[in-house]
Order: structure tokens, then C-alpha cells, then sequence
């Protein structure tokens, strides 16, 4: 087991997309990064990307990758995850849950019932698959002595956008963070949901490829997939982070706060005025 004090995180789903680039700005700060993914070779997803492909990046941006290949809707795969990283270390700092089924259609405008039954999947990988990992996170979390774990969402939890699939699924990773947050509090692990902006990942370049006109007009306003990372690395920083804990965040609206730029030197603008305010919930608990 390894007894050098550095930081140990996790991101989940971090083949390509807002994953891949959590990591590799992770990595950045010389982390060790568990990465997991299904993807392993070119072809086994409709986009480009694979966890050995991240593994690389995170590698090249000065931290040590460690990809592990784990099917989130599959709990005996995600305990075999974190049971490597007692075993590696017996500790970890951050978990990023962000692994999630976006199935095809998805953004299709069209009533729910209209679409395939499996736009359900996204309960299953992508708030069922939060809940487990943090399960099986939280022994390393509280063994750390304190942590962070970060569910990434968006303004989907707060209004319709792409469906009540998605809504649902958003909506619960916010509430889910809450609570959790609460279970967490005695043992200095904070959770925090994380409301990303629009990315420049494979599927939004694929999509303005196929509709250019209609995001012309959000060019500006869109953050590289790294941008969140740095504002996660930065929470995991923050002396006051408790304060924060159980709470939705606006990424931009935290990086302003902290002074972070996107790595393209954008300061990428928040959604508030156009979507309104972050969901927040009531403070009585019941146990």
C-alpha cells in the first residue's frame, strides 16, 4: 500500500466527454487518477474515445492514469473498482460521478412516449450508478479523513430539457448529493452537484455538425470539458468546502469565485438569467 500523501481520485464515465477532461485536468495537478469507461478500442461507441486513450492525456498532463475498464450498470464491476483502490492506497480524496447512459434519440424533440422505453436507461447508469459508487467509496473517503464527491448535472434537474428521463435522472443526482451530504457531514466529506455548461465534447461537435446554426449562437458561451476539473480541483481546496456541502452549484458561477479561466482563457459566462436559479431544498431532516 502506498503511503505517499498525494491526492487519489476517481472519475467514472471518463472515456471521452466531460469525464475525459475532469480527468485529464486532474491529472494536471499531478493526481492519481482512477479512470473508468467500457470503452477500450476505437468502435466500441458511436464517438471517439476510450479509457486508455484518457489514460494517456491524464499521463502526458503530469498525473498517473490508471484506467479500469467497469460497466457502471454492473455493482459487482464498480465494487472490483474500489476495492483496487483500498488495495492501491486505502484512501481516496475525490470521486467524480459522472458515468451515465445517454441513449440515441435522446435529444430528439418529441414527446417521451414517442421515443425508445430505453431513454429509462439513464436512471439505471447515471443516478442509479452515483448512489453505488459513492457506496462503495465512502469507507476510502472517510479513511482519507476528508473528501469530496461531485455529481455532475445540469440545469436538466431545474427545467425540461431533453425529456423527463433526463430531467429525473438530473434532478435526482442534485437531491442525491443533498442528502448524502448529510451522511457525510461528521466525517469532513463534502458533496457537491455540479451543474456543467455546455461542452465542447465528440457529441456537441457532432451535433453542430449536423445543425450548425443552431449553436452558432452559444459558440462563446461553451467550456472545454477541462473547465469543470479545474473548478473541482479547486473545491477540493477550498478550506471552507463544508460550508458548500449538500449544495447545487453553477460551475461557472464557482470558477468566477475562485478566479479560474477555461484553459482556452475564456471565462465561460453562467446560464442563470436564461434558466433561473440553482435548485436548493429545504433544511428540516428526518432520519
Amino acid at each position: 500500500m502506498s503511503t505517499t500523501k498525494h491526492r487519489v481520485s476517481i472519475v467514472t464515465g471518463a472515456s471521452r466527454g466531460a469525464g475525459m477532461g475532469i480527468a485529464i485536468a486532474l491529472g494536471s495537478f499531478g493526481d492519481t487518477v482512477y479512470i473508468t469507461g467500457r470503452s477500450v478500442k476505437d468502435g466500441d461507441s458511436s464517438l471517439p474515445g476510450t479509457i486508455y486513450a484518457t489514460a494517456d492525456a491524464v499521463n502526458e498532463a503530469g498525473g498517473k492514469a490508471i484506467p479500469l475498464v467497469c460497466d457502471h450498470a454492473d455493482d459487482k464491476n464498480v465494487e472490483e473498482v474500489f476495492k483496487q483502490i483500498q488495495k492501491d492506497h486505502g484512501r481516496l480524496d475525490i470521486l467524480v460521478n459522472n458515468a451515465t447512459h445517454l441513449p440515441e434519440g435522446l435529444t430528439e424533440p418529441a414527446p417521451f412516449w414517442k421515443k425508445s422505453l430505453n431513454q429509462v436507461d439513464i436512471l439505471n447508469v447515471g443516478l442509479r450508478s452515483h448512489y453505488v459508487s459513492s457506496y462503495f467509496a465512502a469507507p476510502l473517503l472517510i479513511a482519507n479523513g476528508k473528501g469530496l464527491v461531485v455529481n455532475t448535472s445540469s440545469y436538466g434537474g431545474r427545467i425540461y430539457a431533453h425529456g423527463p428521463a433526463y430531467g429525473a435522472g438530473k434532478a435526482g443526482a442534485d437531491k442525491m448529493a443533498h442528502d448524502m451530504a448529510i451522511d457525510f457531514q461528521p466525517f469532513n466529506v463534502a458533496v457537491i452537484s455540479l451543474w456543467l455548461g455546455l461542452l465542447q465534447t465528440e457529441r456537441t461537435k457532432r451535433a453542430m455538425a449536423a445543425d450548425s446554426d443552431q449553436y452558432t449562437a452559444m459558440k462563446d458561451a461553451m467550456e472545454t470539458p477541462e473547465f469543470s476539473g479545474l473548478v473541482i480541483d479547486a473545491l477540493s481546496k477550498d478550506p471552507e468546502i463544508m460550508t458548500k456541502t449538500g449544495q447545487v452549484f453553477l460551475g461557472a458561477e464557482l470558477a468566477q469565485s475562485y478566479g479560474i479561466l477555461d484553459i482556452n482563457g475564456n471565462a465561460p459566462p453562467s446560464q442563470r438569467e436564461h434558466f433561473g436559479d440553482t435548485t436548493t431544498f429545504g433544511e428540516a431532516v428526518i432520519y
